[in-house]
């Protein structure tokens, strides 16, 4: 596997912070701003050649400190890949 070239660090989670609040973390509201974070990058993220990925869910999980896997869990597709909407 080799590192990602995306620094998700740095990247600006608010719309998936200002949506996805706890301690109940609404799955469609969550779901929703995830994949309007993820998907116009679904192609970097679901290429598994590299740790993209796993740093990206890490980012996010420490930007809003969410539960681990939150994101995974609400809005997986009984697959690993990100099944995006078509018009992103």
């Amino acid at each position: 596997m080799f590192p990602c070239k995306e620094d998700f660090r740095t990247k600006n989670y608010t719309i998936i912070t200002s949506k996805c609040r706890g301690p109940e973390y609404p799955k469609k509201a969550c779901c929703d701003a995830f994949l309007e974070f993820v998907c116009p990058m679904a192609d970097l993220i679901n290429d598994a050649s590299h740790d993209c990925a796993i740093r990206m869910f890490c980012s996010i999980e420490r930007s809003g400190h969410y539960p681990r896997l939150l994101f995974f869990n609400l809005s997986s597709n009984g697959t690993d890949a990100l099944d995006c909407p078509t018009e992103h």
